[in-house]
């Protein structure tokens, strides 16, 4: 088999590289409080697309630092009983998605809806006032140098939370069928929403990013969508002095730290050669799951369409009816 990262035997085992914060269950308690306390005021609105089966909106609501965060939804039209819910995330730099993609769920009886992070490709406001550089796509150590409350991605994780919540408490929506998916950028964040949010009942992250930071960099991996971390310590740290200090801050926004908490079933996708988000990283999130759970290896596959993913998935998700 192909070695990229670790023999397979040992990435079952790996646990992970990156500091956990001593206060990071109390960190992300004070957080919620934060967000339960910012009205939301959600917003379904017509969308222009109107398909035979399905009614589509275009979805708003207030998330922290005053931004408006939007989405999509489709559900199915003439509804007779509650429907199972897929929340969708995208990857690094995009958006929610066009509309075609989300018709196999609605004429499969789900509502689905997707998320444009803040200040990516969406139409999502992104109201932080951050130091350091904010070029690029440089995201995650964006409001590092300020310590871990003016995270970016501390936003972000708040605004997938925020989305389920009001998502699992729509009145045609039954909450205990509710799936949370997304690859690279967006499996990431179904882990942390996973993690955040009880009472979903699948997750399908694919190669998940935004895992395992300190990991990623001693591989010498800190490039592509992981470029931040390199280009932070070269701009603010360059003989190391602190570099346990953003380590461990950057500890505050790993997804494995949220995998702890997950309870619904987890059915993830990796491929061995994938060196944008090296396999030891997710498996440093796959490893802290308790739930029941199931990796689907791809061997020859890096970061990029993996053969029989959306059909295994999608049988997944069906199951869950």
């Amino acid at each position: 088999m192909p070695v990229l990262d670790m023999p397979i035997e040992k990435l079952r085992t790996y646990q992970g590289r990156n500091p956990r914060p001593a206060d990071f269950d109390a960190f992300w308690q004070k957080a919620k409080a934060e967000l339960q306390a910012i009205d939301p005021d959600f917003k379904m609105v017509p969308a222009d697309f109107h398909p035979p089966f399905a009614e589509a909106f275009e979805l708003y609501f207030t998330g922290t630092r005053g931004a408006r965060i939007h989405g999509r939804m489709l559900r199915p039209k003439n509804l007779r009983h509650q429907t199972p819910l897929e929340i969708r995330f995208h990857g690094l730099g995009g958006h929610a998605g066009e509309w075609p993609t989300y018709l196999g769920m609605a004429a499969s009886g789900f509502t689905v809806l997707g998320m444009d992070c803040r200040g990516q490709r969406g139409m999502s406001e992104d109201t932080g006032t951050r130091l350091g550089s904010t070029q690029g796509n440089s995201f995650f150590t964006r409001g590092l140098l300020q310590g871990p409350e003016h995270l970016y991605y501390r936003d972000v994780y708040l605004d997938c939370c925020r989305l389920a919540e009001l998502a699992m408490a729509l009145p045609w929506v039954d909450a205990s069928k509710t799936a949370v998916t997304g690859g690279s950028q967006g499996g990431g964040l179904a882990l942390v929403c996973a993690g955040l949010v009880p009472g979903l009942n699948r997750i399908v992250p694919v190669y998940p990013f935004l895992c395992d930071y300190r990991r990623v960099w001693e591989m010498d991996l800190a490039l592509n969508a992981y470029h931040d971390i390199r280009d932070f310590l070269r701009a603010y740290d360059p003989t190391h002095q602190r570099e346990e200090e953003f380590f461990t801050t950057l500890g505050y926004i790993d997804a494995q730290f949220f995998a702890e908490s997950i309870t619904a079933q987890v059915q993830m996708h990796t491929g061995l050669l994938d060196n944008i988000c090296p396999p030891s990283t997710q498996f440093a999130a796959y490893n802290k799951i308790s739930a029941t759970k199931e990796v689907i290896l791809y061997p020859d596959f890096g970061h990029e369409t993996l053969p029989t993913y959306s059909e295994t998935a999608y049988k997944f998700l069906l199951d869950m009816i």
